[in-house]
């Protein structure tokens, strides 16, 4: 099958299909990651905070409802899927690994770099082996049934990293709620921390509270259950929150 980006709506089974779906946030991305190598400082805080609010929810409503579908029907679809969560975990790990880093760290701008390198890898892997493989072998009907379950997902996702947290269900699964509720505060909080208003100083605070709050509860046992051995965040407690 030739790859998604180069077929039309109609061939990915039209506009609810999940392909069409998938294939719609990928540009958007591309724009993003070109603005995000000419700031600094602020304004590059502010584009990585654009990305996040794209790639985030985008990989897990893949994991939650795309990937399980690829496994139960392609043969070698636990293969073709390992892959790409590595890459997703590897995006969880550097963002959190900037999160800890200054502006003014000279390790920050390869982090970076390997950032949007991997973000790349990713939507080729997806858009020219897995998503093809997968149109392959469900008729249209059965890929607008997973737009809509995906579209569901994404809307209700976190949209931070938690790389400690399963990139399968069980696990997955069961961080989505609590994680969701605090990551989408947590972005309003942080929308009200960048003024200069009497709010903006709490608001940074009660954010930082929280991720703490959402560090702790990525620890709990159930919520990393249904992880491979590939993917297995090799964080410890001790380096916070997410």
């Amino acid at each position: 099958m030739p790859s998604i980006a180069e077929q039309r709506r109609e061939q990915l089974g039209g506009a609810a299909s999940v392909l069409v779906r998938q294939r719609r946030d990928h540009p958007q991305l591309g724009r993003v990651l070109e603005r995000l190598a000419a700031t600094e400082g602020g304004a590059q805080d502010a584009v990585l905070n654009r990305i996040a609010r794209l790639v985030f929810p985008h990989a897990f409503a893949e994991e939650a409802v795309l990937w399980p579908a690829v496994r139960k029907r392609l043969p070698d679809g636990e293969a073709l899927t390992v892959r790409i969560e590595q890459e997703h975990q590897e995006v969880n790990e550097l963002w959190a690994a900037l999160e800890r880093t200054a502006h003014d760290d000279p390790r920050r701008r390869s982090l970076l770099d390997r950032l949007v390198r991997v973000l790349q890898e990713d939507v080729r892997d997806e858009e020219v082996v897995l998503l093809p493989r997968l149109q392959a072998v469900l008729d249209a009907a059965a890929l607008r049934r997973l737009g809509v379950a995906w579209e569901l997902v994404r809307r209700t996702a976190p949209t931070r990293p938690h790389p400690v947290v399963a990139r399968r269900p069980p696990g997955n699964a069961l961080a989505a709620l609590p994680l969701t509720v605090l990551d989408r505060t947590r972005d309003h909080l942080d929308g009200w921390g960048r003024g200069e208003g009497r709010v903006a100083g709490p608001s940074r605070a009660a954010s930082r509270a929280l991720g703490s709050v959402a560090g702790r509860i990525e620890q709990l046992p159930p919520l990393r259950r249904g992880e491979t051995a590939s993917t297995r965040s090799g964080r410890t407690e001790a380096e916070g929150g997410s």
